[in-house]
């Protein structure tokens, strides 16, 4: 929906078709063409191929053997079918991050039934905690469990083969997202500090810019763009790193298409996320990423205990606010923790936007309309 809105507001007069599994969708009125399928479906993708010139996604879950014939028949996909094919896989993705020099979190790729207790001393995970992820399948917070005791290990919800990490004690979560042409040129946005809900591990709040050094965020920077030139790939990709106290850098995991982490860019910077990845779609030069001013972003999720139709308390009275955006994706029905939509802060201080920003993150809700 925001990528085909970027694209609307511009001057260009491309046509989009998205294949979605519902005309309900919230690209729907904003598309050109709508095709009725599923991404995991190879006949619907060969759909979706026949009726475009360039093809891009927008969730990992799709069947990439397809992306893959396609590209061999000549089709352009942004990023390349190869990229998606080491990210869906949450333990070659990590094995891509050892292969190449890029440091992360130490980590084993197990069964559930080689997770036992012993793990927490072992070399290389162990700890007060341990972080276990399903490989494949996980979205929106999704496919992570957190252990911090024997009787956690015997509650893992999650089976088949693993991934077991160290847990990274105290570190600050940033994102930064690298866009690369098609010709391989490469710009980053302003690093984004990012915190997360301990019950769903989704992004709960964030801000740009990261109250970081300049020395900790060029690491940073450095590291992403190590990381994403590894993927040998144009497209945009949020970079997702943990910043321990120690000073050291790691990566976690990477997002190839537009992120959560970059939706305050749309009125925080000169060129949002979706605007530079319209431009990578039609081999565009990379737009100018400066943050025009300190934002925030708050998520707007479905609360426990309200299910169906809902609506934001007072959404009339927060499009009246002039340093307010709210972008409700205009999905049917609300459920516990399902991403309903965003508002984004602006302020002309850091220090403004904290204080602003917090007063508005508690006054915004979700009830039921």
């Amino acid at each position: 929906m925001m990528l085909l809105e970027a694209a609307k507001s511009s001057e260009n007069q491309v046509k989009y078709t998205i294949l979605e599994s519902s005309r309900d969708c919230p690209a729907a009125p904003l598309a050109d063409e709508v095709i009725v399928g599923s991404l995991k479906n190879e006949i619907d993708i060969q759909k979706l191929a026949a009726a475009s010139e360039v093809l891009t996604w927008e969730i990992e879950h799709i069947a990439v053997d397809a992306l893959i014939e396609l590209q061999k028949q000549g089709k352009t996909i942004i990023p390349k079918p190869e990229v998606l094919k080491i990210i869906q896989d949450k333990g070659i993705q990590k094995q891509f991050f050892s292969e190449n020099n890029i440091p992360t979190a130490p980590f084993l790729l197990m069964g559930d039934s080689d997770i036992t207790s012993d793990t927490f001393n072992d070399a290389e995970v162990g700890g007060q905690k341990l972080v276990i992820k399903t490989r494949t399948g996980g979205y929106d917070g999704k496919g992570v469990f957190i252990a911090s005791s024997s009787e956690d290990i015997g509650n893992i919800p999650f089976t088949g083969d693993l991934l077991t990490e160290k847990f990274a004690e105290n570190a600050l979560e940033v994102a930064v997202i690298v866009a690369v042409d098609q010709v391989g040129n490469q710009t980053t946005f302003p690093a984004i500090e990012m915190y997360f809900n301990p019950v769903s591990n989704l992004v709960e709040f964030l801000y740009s810019p990261a109250q970081i050094s300049p020395e900790i965020e060029n690491k940073a920077r450095e590291i992403a763009l190590n990381a994403v030139k590894a993927l040998n790939s144009p497209g945009l990709f949020a970079v997702e790193l943990f910043l321990l106290q120690d000073g050291a850098v790691w990566v976690n995991e990477i997002a190839p298409r537009p992120h959560n982490s970059g939706h305050h860019t749309i009125e925080g910077c000169n060129t949002s996320q979706f605007e530079q990845l319209n431009r990578i779609l039609l081999g565009e030069t990379l737009g100018d990423t400066f943050l025009l001013q300190p934002s925030a972003m708050i998520n707007l999720v479905g609360p426990e205990g309200i299910s169906g139709t809902y609506q934001l308390e007072n959404e009339d009275h927060w499009k009246t606010q002039p340093d307010v955006f709210v972008h409700m994706y205009n999905k049917l029905e609300t459920r516990a923790h399902r991403k309903l939509g965003h508002v984004t802060v602006t302020a002309k201080t850091f220090d403004e936007l904290i204080v602003r920003a917090t007063e508005v993150k508690n006054q915004l809700r979700i009830i039921p309309s």
